[in-house]
């Protein structure tokens, strides 16, 4: 199991160091969301720094950019890390696509079901493993003129992973995709009764082993050493939790538990600007089952008994103020990088 790190929210000019930073500490892959900045241009700064990072999108917006604008970008980072590139896409919702990107939204699983399958018919183009020509119901692809295509490339097979929350997604990203990005906002339950066997569905009714379908499991950590931090962080991760579960199309994941309509009311608390009351209603039952609370010498432990043996790669999230790279913060993951790898090997 590896153990990376996420990027959210820094000015470009700091990539660079972070990237760094993040090598150094023995961390196995570096992230970039879309939160306020451009997944990909965080990721070129990324790749032309690292030395053995894997370097990912999680996620950059499927819908906001063609195919082929994705498709170009991924090849450039794929061939730039010498392979270590991955595409991880997801969909995100409605408002944001339509309001805030002026884009379709309709039909979004199979709109991005195709959108993979999209992709892949152009990496092999590019590779001139064969003519471009793809038919779908929302794109069609079928010019690529020698002079327009990237061309050729060491390390071809671009892994496309995909965000998944509801079951259809899970499904579908078991069938055409090679990876799943796990929301940071799960439980174990979720995972193992609602994502993994629908994933292992979906990759059967493709004739695909699912084993080869990797996971990718955000990790929303409680840490800290004295209670005072402790308390911050929980406070911390309450407000986070709240915020996702907001978005009612998340409301599965409460209703597993038998939480049913805590999203309808964090949406109207929200709605209200009531960060408080967001926060009062995460119950420490509900911050128990979608966090991981550890002291800093427990933390590599505690995540090889949660994921260990179910999650490929986890990915060390910024749900508390204890998410540091300094002077002291470089050593604790220092040692926690090294555990988690040694315990996974």
């Amino acid at each position: 199991m590896k153990i990376d790190a996420i990027v959210m929210g820094r000015p470009l000019r700091e990539v660079s160091g972070l990237t760094r930073e993040v090598e150094d500490c023995g961390f196995s892959g570096l992230w970039f969301t879309e939160s306020g900045r451009t997944a990909y241009t965080g990721c070129t700064a990324a790749a032309l720094t690292a030395q053995n990072l894997d370097i990912g999108t999680a996620i950059a917006l499927a819908f906001a950019r063609s195919p082929m604008v994705t498709a170009q970008i991924a090849w450039e980072l794929a061939d730039t890390t010498e392979g270590r590139f991955i595409l991880g896409l997801g969909t995100q919702v409605k408002a944001h696509n339509e309001r805030r990107y002026s884009v379709t939204f309709d039909h979004p699983g199979s709109r991005l079901r195709e959108c993979v399958l999209a992709l892949k018919a152009i990496f092999r183009a590019f590779q001139g493993e064969e003519k471009l020509d793809f038919h779908g119901d929302f794109w069609s692809f079928d010019l690529m003129p020698r002079m327009w295509s990237p061309g050729p490339i060491e390390h071809p097979n671009v892994p496309v992973y995909i965000a998944a929350v509801r079951p259809w997604s899970a499904r579908m990203a078991g069938e055409v995709a090679d990876g799943i990005h796990v929301h940071p906002f799960h439980s174990m339950r979720y995972l193992q009764d609602v994502v993994l066997p629908n994933a292992a569905d979906g990759a059967r009714s493709a004739g695909r082993d699912p084993s080869q379908i990797s996971i990718v499991c955000p990790v929303m950590a409680i840490l800290g050493d004295t209670e005072e931090e402790l308390i911050k962080a929980r406070d911390d991760t309450r407000l986070r939790i709240a915020f996702y579960g907001s978005t009612r199309t998340y409301s599965g994941v409460f209703d597993l538990h038998g939480w049913e309509g805590t999203s309808d009311r964090l949406h109207e608390l929200q709605a209200a600007g009531d960060l408080k009351g967001m926060a009062d209603t995460i119950t420490d039952d509900m911050l128990e089952a979608y966090s991981l609370e550890s002291t800093w010498d427990g933390l590599a432990d505690a995540l090889v008994e949660k994921y260990g043996g179910i999650a490929d790669r986890v990915v060390m999230y910024d749900a508390s103020a204890n998410w540091t790279f300094g002077a002291g913060a470089l050593e604790r993951w220092r040692d926690v990088t090294a555990a988690v790898t040694k315990a996974t090997a």
